[in-house]
């Protein structure tokens, strides 16, 4: 495996992990931060309630996006080992 090969396998497995992984983290971002202001506002300082709201988020959006995200994963290791007889020779 030559040096171009392994960058370009490594983006690839870096752009797929960023997509698959990237509404998961908007939620969570954005729920954390709509919270944080939440508790800034009122002066409530509960734990739980910065934890649950983005639990909820992320389970709605696993639920929504979880066949994409799990398309793209599969997309990517099938390609992978499709061309695994170009990354070892």
């Amino acid at each position: 495996m030559n040096a171009g090969v392994a960058t370009d396998l490594a983006r690839e497995a870096v752009q797929t992990i960023l997509l698959a992984a990237g509404p998961i983290l908007l939620a969570a971002l954005v729920v954390g931060v709509v919270v944080s202001l939440l508790q800034a506002v009122t002066q409530i300082q509960e734990q739980t309630l910065a934890f649950v709201p983005k639990i909820v988020a992320v389970l709605t959006v696993v639920f929504l996006a979880g066949s994409w995200m799990f398309g793209r994963i599969t997309d990517f290791a099938v390609r992978l080992l499709g061309n695994l007889d170009r990354f070892i020779g």
